[in-house]
């Protein structure tokens, strides 16, 4: 599974570092040391932890996340697979984005709970751009 460090946290959470870095000093979300001794969070802690963020219990210092040419980088929190068609959740800072794509597609990109994606959205469709 992949970890990220503080600084990618916070820019999947949409928050500064300092912020990401007192939330895990504040056991908010659990963080493990790398070989390098730098602290990592697990990507499915963090994922888990996006949502609580997104759903505006993530505090006084939360920051407002604005996208740039309508990309919202995130993290994978949910990929429900049907037969043919599939659904993949992404939380993009505050933002919660859901998009129904094809089963093949998201096998195609390894798209699972706890990764780094970005959603871009063009009219009514979003589109996942793997990391």
């Amino acid at each position: 599974m992949q970890s990220y460090t503080i600084g990618q946290a916070a820019r999947l959470l949409g928050v500064s570092p300092d912020t990401a870095r007192r939330w895990a000093d504040a056991g908010r979300v659990a963080t493990h040391r790398d070989e390098a001794g730098r602290r990592l969070i697990d990507g499915r802690a963090l994922a888990a932890f996006s949502i609580e963020v997104g759903q505006g219990t993530g505090g006084e210092d939360e920051a407002v996340y604005t996208s740039a040419r309508n990309a919202f980088p995130g993290i994978v929190t949910a990929v429900k697979l049907g037969d043919v068609a599939a659904q993949v959740e992404i939380q993009a800072g505050p933002h919660r984005l859901v998009s129904l794509l094809t089963r093949e597609a998201v096998e195609e990109l390894g798209l699972e709970v706890g990764m780094q994606a970005t959603a871009r959205v063009k009219s009514t469709s979003v589109h996942i751009d793997r990391v």
